[in-house]
C-alpha cells in the first residue's frame, strides 16, 4: 500500500475525470512528470512538512498492484529517504479508501 495527500476539492475532479492526475499540493502529473506518494511511515512527516497549513485533507491509500502506470522509489533533492512516486494517472479502481486526516 502506498499513500497520496490530496483535497477534496482535487479528489472530486478526479471522480469526476475517472482518474487522479494531481501530483502535489497545486501541481499536476503533465507539469511534475509523476504522482508524489508516500509509504505508511512517511506520509505523517509529510503532512507536517508540506500540508500543516491545509484546512482539508484527505489520504489516499492506493494499492500499487492495481495501477497501471510504473511504480518508481526515488530519493530526489535532500530528501532523506526514498519515496514512491507514479509515473501516470492512478486509476480510480487503485484507490481503495479515502481517509479525510483533517
Amino acid at each position: 500500500m502506498i499513500y497520496h495527500l490530496t483535497d477534496p476539492d482535487r479528489w472530486a475532479r478526479s471522480l469526476a475525470e475517472g482518474e487522479h492526475t494531481g501530483s502535489t499540493r497545486g501541481v499536476e502529473l503533465a507539469t511534475e512528470g509523476f504522482i508524489h506518494c508516500s509509504t505508511a511511515e512517511q506520509w505523517q512527516g509529510v503532512v507536517e512538512r508540506f500540508y500543516s497549513d491545509a484546512d482539508e485533507l484527505l489520504l489516499l491509500h492506493i494499492d500499487e498492484a492495481q495501477l497501471t502506470a510504473e511504480l518508481v522509489y526515488e530519493q530526489l533533492g535532500d530528501a532523506p529517504e526514498a519515496f514512491p512516486h507514479v509515473y501516470g494517472a492512478i486509476p480510480l479502481r487503485a484507490v481503495v479508501q479515502v481517509q479525510a486526516i483533517r
